[in-house]
């Protein structure tokens, strides 16, 4: 079940990969997560020391815990097994390829991070798919009117 998820991430960046990573959280941005209250705009992945962190992502505090030194944009520690890091930050070395958070989910009562490997879009590409989305769904209500 996808908590929050980043809606213009796939807009924006072409996908080739995605993973599933767990994420170290305290007990009060957990109860916040599944409330909803939260956003991947402006968040990223970065390889840091041969582990990978969430950065930038905002997690609203917890009105009903103590949030007196609560930062709600703090790094947080991505959890995989050490291949799929090392082949995620290889992949990422690569000239132009990124890693994107692409939603919050709720898998097995455990809040996981589902990451994309992708390059960013020029202009032209985003208006093509826009375009073609468009001509989509022209199609598809003209074959819906035709068999009424």
């Amino acid at each position: 079940m996808i908590l929050v998820s980043h809606t213009k991430a796939r807009h924006l960046y072409s996908i080739t990969q995605t993973t599933t990573a767990g994420i170290i959280l305290t007990g009060a941005e957990v109860k916040s997560l599944r409330r909803g209250a939260a956003s991947l705009v402006g968040s990223f992945v970065k390889p840091l020391g041969g582990e990978l962190f969430l950065i930038n992502a905002q997690i609203t505090a917890y009105p009903f815990a103590d949030n007196t030194y609560y930062d709600s944009k703090r790094s947080r520690k991505l959890l995989l097994k050490k291949k799929e890091i090392s082949h995620l930050i290889e992949a990422c070395q690569t000239k132009g390829m990124a890693l994107i958070p692409l939603a919050f989910e709720l898998k097995h009562n455990h809040i996981k991070l589902q990451i994309g490997l992708g390059k960013g879009k020029k202009e032209y590409e985003k208006r093509e798919t826009l375009k073609n989305r468009a001509i989509d769904r022209s199609l598809a209500q003209r074959v819906k009117q035709q068999y009424r």
